[in-house]
């Protein structure tokens, strides 16, 4: 008779908290933000928290179309280089199509805003996203779900990032819109 001792190994995750922005101003935006959240809790990491979806204004181009933008907060294993493909991915499985000029009318965009505390200067990928401080459309949301968030490079929480907007597009919340995890 054998006896046999198993051994089990608990693996510690390092698990990050990631911001996302959402973006789009074409197409069946319910219906496509619905998707994306789906795909990121399947392909990325569990929806730690959200804030509203705001209807605002195109920041850098004109159009008659106004934007869906919506902040989420993930917790996830993958590395930046990972959630980039994989956010690329989402976009480009929902129809979306890039153009020279990144300021165009889209059915998805989905933004690395913070990994961790990382700052990360690639050629594809820079972290903290280097315009969020221009921007209300990604500064509102952000301070709904996490105002104190301390901006690593500009050493400015959201809240005084905002305070500090010279951004006067419009920024106003869409009601009666269902939660991305319910």
């Amino acid at each position: 008779m054998y006896e046999f001792s198993f051994f089990v190994t608990q693996y510690k995750v390092n698990m990050t908290s990631l911001y996302l922005l959402l973006g789009g101003n074409i197409g069946e935006k319910q219906k496509i933000f619905s998707k994306v959240w789906t795909s990121l809790n399947l392909k990325i990491g569990k929806i730690a928290s959200q804030s509203a979806i705001y209807e605002t204004e195109p920041w850098g181009f004109e159009s008659p179309d106004l934007f869906w933008n919506q902040v989420l907060e993930l917790s996830t294993n993958l590395s930046p280089e990972e959630v980039l493909a994989q956010t690329q991915q989402i976009e480009t499985e929902l129809g979306r199509i890039r153009k020279e000029n990144q300021y165009s009318s889209r059915l998805i965009d989905i933004d690395i805003l913070f990994y961790g505390n990382q700052i990360i200067n690639q050629e594809n990928l820079t972290v903290p996203h280097p315009r969020i401080q221009e921007r209300k459309f990604a500064l509102v949301p952000l301070c709904e779900i996490a105002p104190e968030l301390l901006h690593p490079v500009l050493r400015k929480s959201m809240r005084q990032l905002l305070v500090e907007s010279t951004d006067p597009l419009k920024v106003e919340k869409v009601t009666n819109f269902p939660e991305a995890h319910s």
